[in-house]
């Protein structure tokens, strides 16, 4: 009963009650000191003067010095390493200043510091620094008694994979939640130096191979694998183990999920597809791309689409001074300018301010785009908007043309026409020795952005990638559609491969490659290695619970036209050379490959447009892209779009 009454007393403390402990422990200190220092041997008649004195002016300088760098502002309750470090900063600052306040009164008779011993004002600090710490900390203390007494003990056994922060916070939101009702128990790490410790009070039993003996052993019913950073490879070699005893499995987050700040790193949700395609951490400059991106106005054409809105979405996080949000789609550009201004409404200050401009506009409209950048004058344009979908382009040809290649021609001679400094052209690996009208459509685009930089000197620059998880027509969402239809899946060959990316991770690099620009360039983000769909279709069976070929099917359907068996990135006779950046690439002499005539016969090509005549289109795309192979001829009408 007292137990419980001192510890809800000592858990309600705050920083007014710490105020007046630390004016007690004050007044106390400096006697303590001199006992310590005098070994208790004290002729109060000698030193009563000066004791007081010291006692009074440090007391008084001692507390404006707490007050000022902010001491009575913190949380104590929740408080970590840095609020150590903070009042370790703090102490020294006021022994230091105590200590020079000390000696230069000593030889002042008004205050009697002769009577002292110079030592003092050490002595004091350090006890002010035992008594403040240990009056903050208790309830620190405290409160991790009561996580521990809390505990359930009858919830589900979790297994957690991973000791590192993620893993340990995952265990501290457990312990601190008892009716969550999960457990832990145990952690399993492959770093062989932690095996044995305890962290939290949880032991580190081993590897993650020795995750089906801890299973077995401790009756664990779960398994939350908490490695935000870790490749999907390891992902997936866990998720694998894991699946072989039957015991399910969660996860947390993968680091860009948490950057994008939609989750919590203590969020635990079912293992998904991009767990399992993560590639190892990029490791970006983050400074330099907001140093880039702050104070200026930056439009992103196609900011409604799945590229478009996350790049809306980490910019804004580099106080831009405005963002310009452009689109075709009303419905997407709605959505996406509701939500970045609920963000900039959470993260505005005083210290900067982002203003959303919202403007519907087709690209191939000259005179609406004309009119759009000669109001706003962007500093900076991401160009995202395209047809991006290989069948359906292939079916449409004329709108690849006019909305891809004339769409591009338009933004960038307003670029020119407006003083636009910098211009990213996203673009495609479908690009690279297209056999798709989409692909050579972006091939062409990408001559365009570079013979602009090359001729009038701009920072104007294309960056190439892959497939990128979660977007609009990605094969993982027509699979998740086909499984919740009962199957079966569609695959067009079983030897197919394609490179995948998620959304974030694909918008940080094209941000840093904006940086590393200086025009003329084509950026290449590396894709790691590339997967075969089977393998992918499998996989997203297993996690929706269900057993390849038993539960749902795998149907082959034939590869479509325009549809490679394997993607690329690089072409033949461009030369690459690594950025500081490990995951991209610049084709340093990509504006060189621009062929004769160029001018000549992309007007012709976007005169054929007009006329919808596929093959028309198609002979005029091979004399501005050579490497481009087609399929004309073949029929183009089939089921599987």
């Amino acid at each position: 009963m007292f137990e419980n009454f001192l510890n809800n007393r000592l858990l309600k403390l705050r920083n007014r009650h710490f105020l007046i402990l630390d004016c007690f422990f004050l007044s106390l200190t400096p006697f303590l000191a001199l006992v310590l220092r005098l070994d208790a041997d004290i002729d109060f008649d000698q030193y009563f003067t000066g004791l007081a004195n010291f006692t009074f002016i440090f007391l008084v300088l001692n507390i404006a010095v707490f007050y000022k760098l902010g001491l009575y502002n913190r949380y104590w309750n929740s408080a970590s390493v840095d609020e150590l470090a903070k009042l370790i900063y703090i102490i020294f600052l006021a022994i230091v200043l105590q200590t020079a306040v000390f000696v230069l009164f000593y030889n002042i008779p008004l205050f009697s510091f002769q009577t002292l011993p110079l030592s003092l004002p050490l002595l004091d600090g350090i006890l002010i620094f035992f008594f403040v710490a240990s009056s903050r900390f208790s309830l620190r203390l405290m409160e991790r008694l009561n996580e521990r007494r809390n505990i359930s003990y009858h919830g589900d056994r979790v297994l957690v994979v991973g000791s590192g922060k993620a893993g340990t916070s995952i265990v501290q939101e457990m312990q601190r939640n008892p009716q969550l009702g999960l457990n832990p128990v145990a952690f399993v790490d492959d770093d062989n130096d932690k095996r044995g410790l305890k962290i939290r009070g949880v032991p580190v039993l081993g590897t993650r191979n020795s995750i089906p003996e801890v299973i077995s052993k401790h009756d664990i019913s779960k398994v939350i694998i908490a490695m935000p950073t870790a490749p999907g490879s390891e992902i997936r070699d866990i998720v694998s183990i894991c699946r072989k005893t039957g015991v399910q499995t969660r996860t947390i987050p993968g680091i860009f999920e948490i950057l994008d700040e939609t989750v919590r790193i203590d969020s635990i949700r079912q293992v998904q597809i991009e767990d399992l395609l993560r590639r190892e951490q990029v490791q970006t400059d983050i400074k330099s791309v907001a140093d880039f991106l702050k104070g200026k106005k930056v439009m992103v054409t196609g900011s409604g689409g799945s590229i478009g809105s996350e790049l809306c979405r980490q910019i804004i996080k580099c106080h831009p001074s405005e963002i310009i949000l452009l689109g075709q789609g009303e419905n997407s550009i709605y959505d996406i300018h509701h939500e970045v201004n609920k963000r900039l409404s959470l993260t505005n200050g005083q210290f900067f301010r982002t203003e959303v401009k919202t403007y519907i506009a087709n690209i191939r409209s000259f005179d609406r785009l004309d009119n759009v950048l000669r109001e706003t004058k962007p500093d900076v344009i991401f160009h995202a908007a395209a047809h991006k979908h290989v069948p359906m382009m292939e079916l449409n040809s004329c709108e690849a043309v006019s909305n891809n290649i004339r769409g591009t021609q338009n933004l960038i001679e307003l670029s020119l026409r407006h003083n636009v400094e910098h211009f990213v052209f996203i673009s495609t690996d479908k690009a690279v020795n297209p056999s798709s009208v989409m692909g050579a459509s972006k091939r062409v685009a990408e001559m365009i952005v570079l013979k602009a930089a090359r001729e009038h000197q701009k920072n104007y620059s294309a960056v190439r990638f892959g497939n990128v998880l979660g977007s609009r027509g990605s094969v993982v969402l027509t699979f998740k559609r086909q499984i919740s239809e009962g199957g079966p899946i569609t695959i067009t060959h079983p030897d197919i491969e394609r490179f995948f990316m998620t959304i974030p991770e694909a918008v940080q690099l094209v941000l840093q490659a904006s940086v590393i620009g200086k025009g003329g360039e084509i950026f290449v983000l590396d894709m790691g290695k590339p997967i075969k769909i089977i393998d992918l279709a499998k996989d997203i069976i297993r996690l929706s619970g269900y057993e390849v070929e038993k539960d749902i099917k795998i149907v082959t359907t034939g590869l479509r036209p325009g549809e490679k068996m394997f993607e690329e990135l690089f072409i033949s006779g461009e030369k690459y050379e690594k950025t500081i950046h490990g995951k991209i690439l610049i084709a340093t002499n990509a504006s060189q490959f621009i062929p004769d005539q160029f001018d000549i016969n992309l007007n012709l090509l976007l005169q054929k447009r007009h006329e919808n005549n596929k093959e028309a289109i198609i002979s005029m795309l091979k004399l501005l892209v050579p490497e481009y192979t087609s399929e004309a001829g073949i029929p183009v009408s089939y089921m599987n779009i």
